[in-house]
């Protein structure tokens, strides 16, 4: 009984086997006319890098030379009618180490928009900042609010000597010598502050030449 058994499942498998292996020869191949196949779609693939464009009013993102870094976040609260409503406030500075720096403070539902927000505005707020061998032409002194803050230029091969937030906007304008004194409080937005009013009101050098009684000018030599 074992053999006939074994005998019918060999001549089922030998018949199920042509079936599976058997070649199809008789399917037409395909017609292509002018680059078209019998379906009538193109053969040709098509590329679509670069086809896609920016969003409508989105920002292209900061210029290759200017870096960016976050000075101060904090979530902050606001007292309604139906209860408090939470928001975060950004505080960051951006520049190019080549005397032009800007600092931008906004508020968004989330750190993300906060960020993005303070970008945009600092964008807007550049101020140059006249540099003279790597460090600032003159000593000031300026306050503003409850923060009072010292700088004096500092020889080469110093560095910034400076503490908090006022390093690192320093760091962005590319002042590389200058000697910081923080008198005042400790808020980083107010020093930060007090520290753009003091690279405003530093005054360029003026060139001035040596002149006789006479009026002219006299060859050094």
């Amino acid at each position: 009984m074992a053999e006939e058994i074994k005998k019918q499942e060999e001549a089922k498998d030998g018949q199920a086997a042509p079936l599976a292996q058997a070649p199809v020869n008789n399917a037409a191949p395909a017609q292509t006319i002018e680059g078209r196949n019998s379906a009538g779609f193109s053969d040709r693939k098509r590329n679509f890098k670069g086809r896609r464009g920016g969003g409508r009013g989105r920002d292209s993102g900061m210029p290759e030379e200017f870096e960016q870094k976050m000075i101060d976040i904090a979530r902050v609260t606001r007292v309604m009618a139906g209860g408090k409503r939470m928001r975060f406030r950004a505080c960051v500075a951006i520049g190019n180490k080549k005397g032009r720096v800007a600092i931008g403070l906004a508020k968004g539902a989330d750190v993300t928009g906060a960020v993005t927000k303070a970008v945009n505005k600092a964008k807007k707020d550049f101020i140059d900042i006249p540099i003279v061998n790597e460090t600032i032409p003159h000593e000031i002194y300026q306050k503003l609010g409850a923060a009072k803050i010292l700088f004096k230029p500092a020889k080469k091969g110093r560095g910034i000597i400076a503490g908090g937030a006022v390093r690192v906007l320093l760091e962005l304008s590319g002042i590389k010598n200058i000697t910081c004194k923080i008198l005042g409080t400790g808020n980083k937005v107010n020093n930060v502050k007090c520290t753009i009013e003091a690279l405003k009101n530093l005054k360029r050098p003026v060139k001035q030449e040596n002149k006789n009684n006479n009026g002219q000018a006299r060859n050094l030599k």
